[in-house]
């Protein structure tokens, strides 16, 4: 199966959905491109023109087993002709308890699992958890962040002025760090001393601005999602959960896009040796079904019954598709993220030496960021070109941040369907 684009882009039937659209949908909705789906299989959609585009995005990073996963569909078929919905917030039932007993050993035990239906409600109880739990009104997030749209959540999230612009005021106690970008370094430091002037830089708050003592927690993601796909540098996180736990402030792992195997490993804070407080996960969890899952230590479950619920969260269908992504990650498709994504990395930094406008490659297994321009000068421009000359050619992709645009293929994705990708990104480059 390749590419194929047989209609000028948007198609016709394309084109009539999009301004039906426009007459009753909300002008908040973003469309980086006129793509319509109308069906897809494997790592592959085809819109509703019959064009058939390689997708690189994912449904941004969400569709983990690709499209159509036959055992993604028997389970959802399976559990939809047993029930729906009974509310889990009320009472137990399969396959969900199962999918938390799965979900707290891939920790080793010693967690518990609040479920809900995205990464923003996700967030929102771990919001809601740790100040319960430590009586502490502070909160640290850092710059470049992305932890959803929700107020709680939109007050930690600071990958883009746009998205705050307008909801104020936030969630009180919020204090942002710079994140410790070694292509575009803040705080005047070099890229190799970058991830000492940010802790430096906390130690500098502490003893300033905001008692430590009074800190509930840190939101981090292990690799910035929106901010850029964006990797701290070696060693960072566990020197940053070191001064956490002097001062008994809790880490929250934010692994809505990193989590699920996208790194290669099932949590990408394995890749750093740390273990979390409190993990949120969601996205590709459940291979497009709406579900999270909020884990933590189990000493920090003091909110009693009533505390916190939710009426739709760890919906039965949404957990019978969970437990199948589980089964596929365990057969093989978290390592083929890794086999890929090291594949993939190297075939981009080739490219990267020829096309002096790529100014960073990086990323973890099938999370890849290409950053165009220099640290001094992005080049969003040319990122948002590249972007639709692809979608042109019959690939998917999606911006992140400043200027970078993310990779993230359903980890399905086959040596030969990188390839392609990349035959597709080269004539993209050449173009450009």
């Amino acid at each position: 199966m390749k590419p194929s684009v047989r209609t000028p882009l948007p198609g016709p039937k394309a084109r009539a959905l999009l301004e039906r659209g426009e007459k009753v949908l909300s002008p908040s909705y973003v469309r980086p491109y006129p793509f319509v789906p109308a069906r897809g299989q494997g790592a592959f959609l085809e819109d509703v023109d019959g064009n058939l585009f390689l997708d690189f995005m994912s449904g941004i990073a969400v569709n983990t087993t690709g499209y159509a996963h036959p055992k993604v569909v028997e389970a959802v078929r399976a559990q939809a002709e047993r029930f729906a919905h009974v509310c889990f917030s009320d009472f137990t039932h399969e396959p969900t308890l199962s999918l938390a007993e799965r979900l707290v050993g891939k920790l080793g035990r010693g967690y518990r699992v609040f479920f809900g239906n995205s990464g923003t409600e996700g967030v929102e109880a771990a919001i809601k958890l740790v100040r319960y739990h430590t009586r502490r009104p502070y909160l640290l997030a850092f710059t470049g962040a992305f932890h959803g749209r929700s107020l709680g959540a939109l007050s930690l999230t600071a990958s883009k002025s746009a998205y705050r612009q307008g909801f104020a005021p936030f969630l009180p106690g919020v204090v942002h760090l710079p994140f410790p970008n070694p292509f575009r370094p803040p705080l005047g430091a070099r890229p190799e001393e970058v991830g000492d002037a940010v802790l430096e830089h906390l130690e500098h708050l502490f003893q300033t601005v905001l008692p430590p003592e009074e800190v509930a927690a840190l939101f981090l993601e292990p690799i910035q999602g929106e901010g850029g796909y964006v990797v701290p540098p070696p060693g960072f996180i566990p020197r940053l959960k070191e001064v956490l736990d002097r001062f008994g402030i809790l880490l929250v792992a934010d692994e809505v896009q990193t989590g699920a195997g996208r790194t290669g490993r099932f949590f990408a804070l394995e890749h750093e040796g740390v273990q979390a407080d409190v993990y949120v996960l969601a996205k590709g969890l459940a291979s497009g079904y709406p579900i999270s899952a909020v884990l933590f230590r189990e000493e920090l479950g003091s909110w009693p019954p009533g505390a916190h619920g939710t009426t739709f969260g760890g919906q039965a269908v949404a957990a019978a598709a969970a437990h199948a992504t589980l089964d596929l990650l365990e057969e093989g498709l978290q390592e083929n993220a890794a086999r890929l994504g090291e594949f993939l990395l190297k075939e981009l930094r080739a490219l990267k030496r020829r096309f002096p406008f790529l100014g960073d490659v990086r990323g973890r297994g099938l999370m890849i960021g290409l950053d165009f321009g220099d640290p001094d000068h992005p080049r969003p421009d040319l990122r948002d070109k590249a972007v639709r000359l692809a979608f042109e050619k019959g690939l998917l992709l999606l911006p992140a941040g400043p200027s970078a645009l993310r990779i993230a293929p359903p980890l399905v994705l086959t040596q030969e369907e990188a390839a392609l990708g990349l035959e597709i990104l080269e004539e993209v480059f050449r173009a450009l």
